[in-house]
């Protein structure tokens, strides 16, 4: 790999919005992502299983501090489901466990998607990254063993069917963070009553991130430069903007950097913020402590 002197391991900064590849886990492509960068400090935002593909926005450098922030975004998918088939898993990498004839129209199908419209009480699937007792759930279901799993809130905001080919139903639906498509998946089978399970899964967005903005592993490998790789990362702050921004004065900005809570105009009454101050650009997250003054969350270096 050609190797640009210019650029220190530390220095890569930024958001990279990558285009996960299927087969992958997300761990993979982030360190596959680390080598063509040349830097070591990196993170991903949520993992996305190994069959899905899609948009996956990887953090670097004091970017890092930010990835978590990833994970409370709404995020959009396009979903093949294989009706008739149910898994162990909810998708096509699980064993079968049950096999029914599938004899369902459009018509069927959208009146039970509608059905899930709004916001539910959730159960994580047991193939899944949730930890109980410091361990991943889906550690337990490769050993046979089922945990108890408390019923999370999570919301689907649009839902709609693409198309119906046979047992093939192709679904686009925008949801909550914390949503799993494989439980739909088994849901929808168990209301058609012929079982179903996830044949493919690509994410088109994670707030207001697109995959038309991303960029494939192959194409980044394709650049000569690291310079040029690092060009198509995207500042952390311009990543996070489902986050409201609120501007400090310069004062407010010196008491906030020092660790204090201070004032500021046009907060919401809660939940995290991204801070600016004029001058200094983006100094970082907050949090709206609901009495007109915001605490200091995540600050980056300025």
């Amino acid at each position: 790999m050609h190797s640009d002197l210019t650029n220190t391991p530390s220095s890569a900064n930024g958001v990279l919005l990558l285009d996960k590849p299927p087969g992958m886990s997300s761990n993979h492509a982030l360190g596959k992502a680390k080598w063509l960068l040349e830097t070591k400090k990196a993170g991903h935002t949520g993992s996305l299983d190994p069959v899905a593909t899609g948009l996956l926005p990887l953090c670097f450098g004091e970017s890092t501090k930010v990835a978590g922030y990833f994970l409370s975004a709404d995020k959009r998918y396009e979903t093949t489901i294989k009706l008739g088939v149910s898994t162990d898993s909810g998708d096509r990498s699980g064993k079968v466990t049950c096999e029914k004839e599938v004899n369902v129209t459009k018509r069927k199908i959208r009146k039970v998607l509608n059905t899930f419209v709004g916001e539910q009480m959730q159960v994580p699937p047991m193939f899944s990254a949730v930890k109980v007792k410091g361990k991943r759930l889906y550690k337990y279901a490769r050993q046979g063993i089922e945990l108890p799993r408390n019923p999370r809130p999570v919301s689907i905001y649009e839902i709609q069917l693409l198309r119906l080919d046979k047992d093939q139903a192709k679904i686009e639906l925008s949801c909550s963070s914390g949503f799993y498509v494989r439980v739909l998946a088994h849901e929808v089978g168990e209301k058609l009553a012929c079982g179903a399970h996830v044949d493919s899964l690509r994410r088109l967005a994670v707030g207001h991130l697109s995959i038309d903005d991303s960029v494939t592993l192959d194409e980044l490998e394709k650049l000569p430069t690291v310079s040029e790789r690092r060009e198509l990362l995207i500042p952390g702050d311009q990543a996070l903007k489902h986050l409201p921004e609120v501007e400090l004065s310069a004062d407010a900005a010196y008491y906030l950097c020092r660790g204090q809570a201070v004032r500021a105009n046009d907060l919401p009454s809660e939940g995290v913020v991204r801070l600016y101050e004029k001058s200094a650009g983006f100094l970082g997250l907050g949090t709206s402590l609901g009495d007109g003054r915001v605490a200091p969350k995540r600050l980056f270096h300025t």
